[in-house]
Parts: C-alpha cells; structure tokens; sequence
C-alpha cells in the first residue's frame, strides 16, 4: 500500500500556556488534511476544542455533533458560528489525561466548493463526540487556529499534527 499521509508539521507545547496554536502557510499540494491533536486543559474543566480557518472569525461555521458521555449522551447543531467543534471533553477532565481529536479536512486546496471536516475526539475517561464541521468559503485553506471554546488555556505537553494526504 503506497503511502498517503505525509507530515507537514508537528509541534508540542512547551513552557507557559497559551490560547491558541496556529499552523501557517499549509501547503496546496495535498487533496486532503487531517489534523491530530492531543490537548490538556485545566481540571474539572469541560470544553470544546475549536479550529478556524485563514484567521476567519465571522460567523461562517456550523457543527452538528453527537456524543457519548459517561452519564449519558446527546447531540446538538449550531449555524452561522465563528468556530468548527473537533473534539469536546464534558467534566471529569484532569491535567494528565489528554482529549485527543482527529479532523480530516476535506477538498481543504479546492477554490469551488466549501470545505467539510469530520472529526471524533474525547477522552477515553469520559466521552467520545463524532462531529461534522462545515466552513462556509471557497477559499484554500492556508492556517489553522487550534483554541478551547471555554476559554481555557492550552497547557504545556499538548501536541498538534498536521498531516497531507495524497490520493493514492
């Protein structure tokens, strides 16, 4: 089987924490991108990871997301917010245990059609939340913001990845 994911970069976060983590200047050489990142947060805390395209703040997103939580579950839709939902972590969260979302970012280089991410993230303790994102824009995806909704800092140790995907 040929390869077809090949890393564009990786960081992990080091020292202070931080509000946000944003990969610049992706490369249009790929069909699709999928993003994995693995965050702390604070404890007891439940939040949201969020991305957001080319510094794009406006009110052209939405999310429909399911979860599957220890207490139960649910689901939810939202239109025309400033974010795509990839991974939510409800309660119960501590500093040494990561919620790891994977995003795949589909047609992110194509200039005609909107761009789709389908993601799942939790955290193994709690929950686990498939959700589909959709950015309303045509335009190629170049940078991606990685922040929390809760407004919770990203904590040192949390690593990001953003691999190219190439059709085989």
């Amino acid at each position: 089987m040929p390869v077809t994911y090949f890393p564009i970069a990786t960081t992990t976060l080091s020292g202070a924490d931080v509000s946000s983590y944003t990969f610049t200047n992706i490369p249009s050489t790929y069909t699709d991108l999928v993003l994995v990142a693995s965050t702390f947060g604070e404890t007891n805390v439940s939040f949201i990871e969020l991305i957001q395209f080319n510094s794009d703040t406006g009110n052209n997103y939405s999310n429909t997301f399911m979860g599957g939580y220890v207490t139960g579950g649910g689901s939810n839709k939202n239109s025309n917010v400033p974010y795509i939902f990839i991974g939510h972590l409800s309660g119960w969260f501590t500093t040494d245990v990561p919620m790891t979302a994977i995003a795949h970012i589909q047609n992110y280089s194509n200039t005609t059609t909107y761009k789709t991410v389908i993601s799942r993230g939790g955290s193994p303790a709690t929950n686990s939340s498939p959700i589909v994102g959709l950015w309303s824009n045509t335009s190629a995806i170049n940078s991606i913001k990685i922040s929390l909704q809760s407004g919770t800092a990203l904590k040192s140790g949390s690593t990001f990845t953003l691999y190219g995907i190439k059709a085989a």
